[in-house]
């Protein structure tokens, strides 16, 4: 069976230290294809079948490598596995996505929008106010944020186990977001669950990332900030991205504090480097403004 051959795949690279969360999808989902289809190995047509499914270039480039890479490992095992060509739906460039920069009217529209879900009267409408509005003050990985305890609120912060680099963290929160986190856990509390999640749905029962991002699509296109499916626009990611470029504009423009700066917020959002946050800062008018300043004062200086 193929879903053996994945499962057993999946469990040598994460034995390895490879988290292999998106591949583990993408290859759970191509053996059920093939199985639907009766085929116990890795057969080019059926992939590229698959493959075509996605809905972009780069996805369907994407999909064709991952099973490509394990096809490759299969075939070692068994020579009748087929191993796909690389190249047959091209090349894709990599392009980087364009982040949105949230205004402080979007946030607080989407958490406006996000205390109106229903059912009224259940913690549903706190859940998500209380999880946009922390990933909005924080900057936190979203998935971060879903796999939080109770025993990871502390009154230093909170404690972030081994996320992203395998890396644990601690972060402190300015007493407004402890605050209304407090009073969020005070009505997570009524909720008859034996769940440790932090952010539980009416059921108790911890939230998924797939269930998040449905609901963070639903509001955002609600208030205006997004077209229908399949439409570009925000998403739950940039909310991090917003945090990293509001917080630089509010440290000047001073060399030495701009340094200081960045490597504190590097350590804040969990970056195994200090060029891995340059990745997340992104133009806005306030810094650019800082910008054009620094280089007038520069120019107006008097030559030595």
């Amino acid at each position: 069976m193929l879903s053996d051959d994945v499962h057993r795949y999946v469990q040598r690279h994460r034995a390895l230290g490879f988290k292999y969360r998106i591949q583990n999808g993408l290859l759970c989902n191509f053996a059920a294809f093939a199985a639907a289809h009766d085929d116990d190995v890795v057969r080019t047509q059926r992939v590229l079948d698959w493959a075509g499914q996605a809905p972009s270039p780069q996805q369907r480039r994407n999909r064709l490598l991952t099973v490509r890479r394990f096809a490759q490992a299969m075939q070692a095992e068994d020579k009748r596995h087929q191993v796909p060509p690389t190249d047959v739906f091209g090349r894709v460039a990599f392009k980087r996505r364009t982040p949105h920069i949230y205004t402080d009217d979007e946030i607080m529209r989407l958490l406006k929008a996000a205390a109106k879900l229903t059912p009224k009267g259940s913690i549903r409408p706190a859940t998500y106010t209380t999880l946009f509005a922390l990933l909005a003050a924080t900057g936190l990985r979203s998935s971060e944020a879903l796999a939080l305890t109770l025993e990871d609120v502390t009154d230093d912060g909170l404690l972030i186990r081994e996320s992203k680099f395998r890396k644990s963290r601690l972060v402190p929160l300015h007493e407004t977001v402890q605050r209304r986190l407090g009073e969020y856990l005070k009505r997570r509390a009524q909720v008859g669950t034996s769940s440790p999640a932090v952010f539980v749905s009416p059921q108790g029962t911890a939230l998924s990332y797939s269930t998040v991002v449905t609901v963070f699509l639903g509001l955002v296109r609600a208030i205006g900030l997004r077209a229908g499916p399949g439409q570009p626009g925000p998403c739950l990611h940039d909310l991090r991205h917003t945090f990293a470029v509001h917080s630089l504009e509010q440290c000047g423009s001073e060399p030495d504090n701009v340094k200081r700066h960045m490597l504190a917020l590097s350590t804040y959002l969990g970056h195994a480097h200090v060029s891995d946050t340059y990745w997340y800062l992104q133009a806005t008018p306030k810094l650019m403004t800082q910008i054009a300043m620094d280089g007038e004062n520069l120019h107006q200086r008097p030559q030595p």
